[in-house]
């Protein structure tokens, strides 16, 4: 069901209305976008969860109603990879081809964009007072090219460029393989495996993995377990009375630095933007994790590591604004 929404306000001053939304595993967020066509702006934010709609022509036709005129499109930041006219996506709830999708929506047209393509695009419009530092210097000026990444249902990276026709590359490194860097890490890599052939960094650092590595540290630890989904997971960590709970998150804190500082390395970053709805619910753990001390352990290189600021982005709506800054580029 849908999450309440304010009344419906008048439709935004532009030559046809672009609904700009931004869909993952778990909820859908939608807007209007509005703007001059150099500063992208929302109105109208509603969000949805993906699991109580049959598709997401339904959740985009409902957001519509009866304010979308006959040039209404949309511009959806979706996680997954286009292969055609078709989604390849591991974490919705249902499949997603475009034009179908258009059709059934009864929209003009329909982009689809990759999820953090968008969280990258949104970053030059996101106010200082959004980021929190994690290492490095507490001036929030951006440094080029930014690596842009977070945990959410699954996990999504990309790097921002500072201009270009192509400011944002893309990636799928969630499904890259998972690298393990300490005695407890291969072990529980070594449980992983004999569950799935590949295992890909979203097996662990993810909402759906933290639960995976919940698991596997029950079994190491011989203990039962007692959570059976994320929530009450965190919930447990964030209470301090399940000690198996705290490490859980701990330890995911760790992996997550050590990936970041992977990344950092491979793409020659030159800073780091931390969101994903994941990020948000462990943020009172990170300070005291080993997050920054395995993002620094990179041999000869931590030194470089050492210059290379990482933020941490307390903003909902980043994906909205992120399709919104695509709409309005290609208004210009």
């Amino acid at each position: 069901m849908e999450s309440p929404s304010p009344s419906p306000q008048p439709l935004p001053e532009s030559h046809a209305a672009q609904i700009v939304a931004d869909v993952g595993g778990t909820f859908a967020r939608l807007a209007w976008s509005c703007g001059d066509g150099r500063t992208p702006r929302i109105e109208g934010f509603r969000r949805y969860r993906c699991a109580d709609h049959a598709s997401l022509s339904s959740i985009l036709a409902d957001f519509a109603g009866e304010r979308a005129g006959p040039g209404c499109g949309a511009v959806v930041a979706i996680a997954g990879l286009l292969r055609g006219d078709v989604l390849v996506n591991a974490n919705l709830p249902w499949p997603v081809a475009v034009e179908s999708t258009r059709q059934q929506a009864g929209l003009h047209s329909l982009q689809l964009i990759n999820d953090f393509e968008a969280v990258a695009l949104a970053i030059p419009h996101v106010r200082a007072d959004a980021l929190v530092a994690l290492h490095g210097s507490g001036d929030p000026t951006t440094a080029w090219p930014a690596l842009v990444l977070g945990p959410g249902t699954g996990l999504g990276a990309a790097l921002r460029f500072a201009d270009g026709a192509r400011p944002v590359l893309a990636s799928e490194v969630g499904h890259s393989a998972l690298s393990a860097g300490t005695a407890l890490e291969l072990d529980v890599l070594r449980l992983l495996l004999q569950r799935w052939d590949h295992v890909d960094n979203e097996r662990v650092l993810s909402g759906t993995g933290m639960l995976n590595l919940y698991q596997c540290l029950c079994q190491l630890r011989g203990a039962s377990a007692h959570w059976d989904d994320t929530e009450a997971l965190l919930a447990a960590a964030h209470r301090g009375d399940d000690p198996l709970a705290h490490e859980t998150v701990h330890m995911f804190c760790g992996w997550l630095g050590s990936f970041v500082g992977d990344l950092a390395i491979a793409f020659g970053a030159r800073a780091v933007y931390l969101a994903g709805g994941v990020s948000a619910h462990i943020a009172p753990f990170l300070p005291d994790s080993p997050f920054v001390a395995r993002f620094l352990n990179k041999g000869v290189l931590a030194s470089v590591l050492q210059q290379v600021p990482v933020w941490r982005v307390e903003h909902g709506e980043l994906g909205v604004l992120g399709a919104a800054a695509w709409n309005a580029s290609v208004a210009r």
